[in-house]
């Protein structure tokens, strides 16, 4: 698996970890070296009550809006006569994935690393706790189809699934990140989360599903995928890569006087991604779902939707703020993890094959 999956894993893909840690050291040396430059762009803000950072809102939709195009909703027809799949992803991602996170976001950092062995403060934590909720209850919509690929995953199938958890997270992701965010012990306004989610969901989602139905049936699918997807993919790179130098100027401050932050967030983070993985790996075996539809549904609920988390936290608590920080967070252990699922998914096929009768 190791050898297969670093020759088919794009370069920028495969050394996404790198990547980030670069822009860490970039951010943080830029928000030392030119404080001041660094407050002025981080107070480029617009909306009455939210946070809303004008550079970080554009390079977010350059990120989102192509992931967009890529979701085929005339898939979805194939979906409901084999739908086990499905509904056991849609079970773990948003009845399991957003609740576990709150439970071990609170007994890690706000009982064990605040309460007990006081390395965090209190106030800080429940805003760590708040920025992990957010990164939870948005599942992964453009990486899942790397994760997919490596693992031999049914193609059509994984697009029909993240098509739905798109759409019911245009309904769902805003109650349930209102419910457990305050729960945790933090109010957020309910208009500016609204707000968030019509900007940064539903706008490009109906943006990506108009220019995907226009294009295809002006130019065909072909020349969609092989021609116009491809155009979007180096300003998603940059988008995403100027991104995090930026938000890592802003907090500068916080990672250079609490490194030891960034290395607590992960441990809750890797502990979910393992967990929801194997829930789901073990529901697909025990339902005998085929393993080209267990693969994919297992990654889509072990991964997040980091750079919806990452804009929402910014919007409700600041793009200097601890929620936007254990989000950033998400995005720096995510390839390293994912692909560890992916290795464990391909090297378990047999076993995973076992369990289902052979036609």
């Amino acid at each position: 698996m190791s050898a297969t999956a670093t020759k088919r894993l794009d370069f920028f893909e495969r050394y996404l970890s790198l990547w980030v840690l670069l822009c860490m050291v970039a951010g943080v040396t830029l928000g030392k070296l030119l404080p001041d430059l660094t407050r002025q762009i981080s107070e480029l803000e617009f909306g009455k009550d939210s946070h809303v950072n004008i550079p970080i809102a554009v390079l977010i939709w350059l990120m989102i809006y192509p992931m967009m195009l890529k979701i085929d909703f005339s898939g979805l027809k194939g979906v409901a006569k084999k739908p086990k799949g499905l509904l056991i992803t849609l079970f773990v991602n948003w009845l399991v994935k957003p609740f576990s996170m709150a439970l071990l976001g609170g007994v890690f950092i706000q009982w064990l690393f605040s309460s007990v062995l006081g390395w965090i403060d209190p106030t800080t934590a429940k805003n760590y706790v708040a920025g992990l909720i957010i990164l939870a209850a948005a599942p992964c919509t453009a990486m899942v189809f790397v994760w997919s690929y490596l693992t031999d995953g049914d193609g059509p199938y994984t697009l029909a699934q993240v098509a739905i958890n798109d759409l019911i997270m245009v309904f769902a992701f805003a109650p349930i990140v209102m419910f457990l965010v305050g729960v945790s012990g933090i109010h957020i306004p309910g208009e500016v989360l609204f707000t968030s989610v019509i900007v940064f969901i539903v706008i490009p989602l109906t943006a990506g599903w108009v220019s995907r139905t226009v294009l295809v049936k002006s130019k065909g699918a072909d020349w969609f995928n092989a021609h116009f997807l491809p155009k979007f993919r180096p300003v998603t790179i940059f988008a995403l890569l100027a991104t995090l130098v930026l938000i890592f100027a802003f907090q500068a401050e916080n990672i250079l006087t609490n490194w030891l932050a960034v290395l607590l967030i992960a441990v809750p983070i890797l502990i979910q991604v393992y967990f929801n993985s194997g829930l789901t790996y073990g529901l697909m075996r025990f339902f005998k779902v085929r393993h080209n539809i267990a693969t994919p549904g297992a990654l889509i609920g072990a991964s997040n939707f980091f750079e919806l988390a990452v804009a929402v936290a910014i919007t409700l608590f600041g793009a200097t703020s601890p929620a936007a920080l254990a989000t950033v967070v998400g995005v720096l252990v995510e390839v390293p993890v994912m692909l560890s699922v992916c290795r464990i998914c391909v090297d378990s096929r047999g076993w995973y094959q076992r369990a289902i009768p052979q036609t």
